[in-house]
């Protein structure tokens, strides 16, 4: 049994600031940057960053669903840590500056993956498949934010 990890990033033309609070809203953002593979979205304790409690079902397969129910840190100046009470995953969501009017979000998922031949299939197809998931939030993130930006 090994850790499985996906990492995707996205560089924004917004300020760094910006996206970090699109992301730690719970409430009212971040179900606008959910796709398809999300459902049951739901916020069940607070819902702008830490103490955060949030709860949804994320269908990374046609057959692979997993009931999450997520607590929310900040542990640190732009970084948002979600950790699954329902297993061993935890999603880091690191925002940085990158220059003027631009911000860097990278967003990190680690678990215990399984053993044997399922964990190798585990360890090869996962990473990407939840890297393309996590890059059409990037993607839905950089449009709901991007948006007020003024040429110039």
């Amino acid at each position: 049994m090994g850790q499985v990890e996906a990492t995707t990033e996205r560089i924004i033309a917004a300020s760094a600031e910006d996206v970090f609070d699109a992301l730690a809203d719970y409430s009212g953002v971040r179900p606008k940057l959910l796709p398809e593979h999300f459902s049951e979205y739901e916020v069940r304790e607070g819902g702008d960053g830490e103490g955060t409690l949030v709860h949804w079902k994320l269908q990374a397969t046609s057959k692979r669903v997993r009931d999450c129910l997520l607590e929310v840190s900040e542990p640190s100046t732009g970084r948002l840590v979600e950790k699954d009470c329902n297993s061993s995953m935890v999603t880091t969501w690191t925002v940085t500056p990158a220059g003027e009017g631009r911000a860097k979000a990278v967003v990190h998922t680690v678990w215990n993956g399984a053993g044997g031949i399922g964990g190798f299939f585990e360890r090869t197809f996962a990473p990407k498949g939840l890297c393309r998931i996590y890059d059409a939030v990037l993607a839905r993130l950089a449009a709901e934010t991007e948006g007020g930006q003024s040429a110039g």
